[in-house]
């Protein structure tokens, strides 16, 4: 009998990163993970409301941690995009302290008694499905792929919240990256900004951001980057071409998503890990 996890696909992946929402559905078939998508989810509020209102914050994804744990019963959920994740993780925190607790539920309308672990991408692969059932479930294994694993800011703090191995090294998606046959860079840049939102407002600033992240896996030997965040991928792909403009000799990089990559080594189909959609095309690299 298959494993029932909750999903929350969140305002991305339903929009922008569509190829998300594909390859992890994809992956999790595969590997014998039935989904729950959360019924009538709401948007997380992601930094729109954090920034404005700490309370709402709080309540939004508490009141879909509400429906998980109470009206679902299901004790894990798994949100694939970085951001949704990390408001959720807050937000978990948040909803059980004697401070704010009254104040969430009194908006939500149900009390949240925190039973509901907070995964992301990285953890769904690592802890819900694991890295033996992983191995064992590869069909077309990497030969040797150097691939710089990217976590940015959202996976990883704060680490009360997320409950990251090392906030500023970690390491499960290296593990998972070697287990599907890659070889995982050592790199600088694994959990540096890239830029989030600025992207629209900073354009020159995070142009260079972005460059030097880039610059540093190529320099570490990386074939190719691999992120669990939509914004992530977004400012590391789309600007690639950007970036060559203003540095000459520059070649792109290509930015390809943790599950497109495990699908690969499951072998399934190009229709459902959707790498035609990313700007720098992977698939020369990948083989």
């Amino acid at each position: 009998m298959s494993k029932a996890v909750a999903y929350y696909p969140g305002c991305s992946l339903h929009g922008s990163a569509t190829e998300l929402d594909s390859s992890f559905t994809a992956t999790a078939a595969a590997l014998g993970i039935r989904l729950e998508e959360v019924p009538d989810w709401s948007c997380c509020g992601n930094t729109a409301i954090h920034s404005s209102n700490r309370l709402l914050a709080a309540a939004l994804p508490a009141n879909e941690l509400v429906k998980i744990e109470q009206d679902m019963k299901l004790d894990t959920v798994t949100i694939p995009c970085a951001g949704c994740f990390n408001r959720f993780a807050v937000g978990h925190l948040e909803a059980q302290e004697p401070d704010t607790a009254p104040q969430i539920a009194a908006v939500v309308g149900r009390r949240y008694h925190g039973g509901v672990a907070v995964h992301n991408l990285v953890d769904f692969y690592y802890d819900d499905v694991g890295l033996d059932t992983l191995a064992a479930s590869i069909v077309r294994p990497f030969a040797g792929l150097k691939i710089a694993c990217y976590y940015g800011c959202l996976l990883t703090r704060p680490p009360r919240a997320t409950l990251a191995e090392d906030p500023e090294y970690p390491t499960h998606m290296d593990e998972m990256v070697e287990v599907l046959g890659c070889d995982p860079v050592d790199w600088n840049a694994k959990t540096d900004c890239c830029g989030s939102s600025l992207a629209l407002c900073e354009v020159p600033m995070v142009l260079e951001m972005v460059h030097g992240i880039l610059q540093d896996a190529r320099s570490c030997g990386a074939d190719a980057v691999v992120v669990a965040c939509p914004l992530c991928q977004m400012n590391l792909d789309a600007p690639q071409f950007e970036i060559a403009k203003l540095h000459p000799g520059w070649e792109p990089l290509p930015v390809i998503y943790l599950s497109q990559l495990v699908g690969r080594a499951l072998g399934l189909p190009e229709s459902r890990l959707a790498l035609k959609k990313l700007i720098v095309d992977p698939r020369p690299v990948l083989g």
